[in-house]
């Protein structure tokens, strides 16, 4: 399985952007999908992750500002951010396993295939 993450760039604060990642690979569908981020200087964070099961996860940073999403009919899953802050700068990564549940879709331990990030800056 290989994940492409893509849709970063460049966004004023207030500002949105819809971050996509690509999965190769026809079972899609079993695999739970996450978004973790890292900004310059700190560790990698989790985002959102959705599971097989469509149950979802916020971290609280972003809980009403980011929308997590899949389509297992294009095994494409889906980062919609919105209200952006100087703060949410980072690069982002999805990441995504067959074996992680609903309890463990924060863990970055859990997952076994990594996208290679997307950078997304917020800034005037």
């Amino acid at each position: 399985v290989q994940l492409q993450a893509y849709g970063g760039g460049l966004v004023q604060p207030g500002g949105s952007l819809r971050l996509s990642c690509a999965v190769s690979g026809r079972t899609f569908s079993t695999y739970a999908m996450s978004w973790f981020r890292q900004a310059p200087g700190k560790e990698r964070t989790f985002v959102a992750g959705i599971n097989r099961s469509g149950g979802i996860a916020y971290s609280d940073s972003v809980e009403g500002r980011f929308t997590i999403s899949r389509d297992n009919a294009k095994r494409t899953g889906y980062l919609q951010m919105n209200s952006l802050r100087p703060e949410d700068t980072a690069v982002y990564y999805c990441a995504a396993d067959p074996s992680v549940i609903l309890s463990n879709l924060r863990s970055q331990a859990a997952y076994s295939n990594w996208g290679q990030g997307t950078l997304v800056t917020v800034s005037s």
